[in-house]
């Protein structure tokens, strides 16, 4: 192994353990705390998206860990599809919870373009090695 495929190794990792604790912190099931946000912004069944968004950051996670390990297209689908599943959450948190993040410098301050980028980042080149 290259120095080139470790560092997306830490890359990956980061990403994975980051986005896990990201959905991790919204619990205990089911995540009340963070229905009651989507309630006060006039969502449509909070709990079931409180849930579902918690799950899925911490499946997209482990998924971008997981994938690694998985060589060829099973590898490249997981950790594609895992990067979908950020690229989309990170989608609705900028719009959702931080909607006057656009473009400025709270956004580029903030981890959330990072988690952001690194998902189009996985998105785009799945298991692909750097040599």
């Amino acid at each position: 192994m290259n120095l080139s495929n470790i560092s997306i190794w830490i890359v990956r990792l980061t990403l994975g353990i980051s986005f896990f604790l990201h959905g991790w912190g919204k619990f205990p099931y089911p995540p009340e705390g963070f229905a009651s946000w989507l309630e006060s912004i006039d969502m449509v069944a909070p709990m079931v998206i409180a849930t579902t968004v918690a799950v899925g950051e911490m499946a997209a996670g482990i998924g971008i860990i997981v994938g690694g390990f998985f060589k060829g297209s099973i590898g490249n689908f997981i950790t594609r599809l895992s990067a979908l599943g950020i690229f989309i959450i990170m989608i609705g948190a900028f719009y959702l919870a931080h909607p006057d993040w656009f473009i400025n410098e709270k956004l580029f301050k903030s981890e959330q373009i990072y988690i952001f980028v690194l998902s189009i980042f996985f998105l785009i080149n799945g298991n692909k090695s750097f040599k």
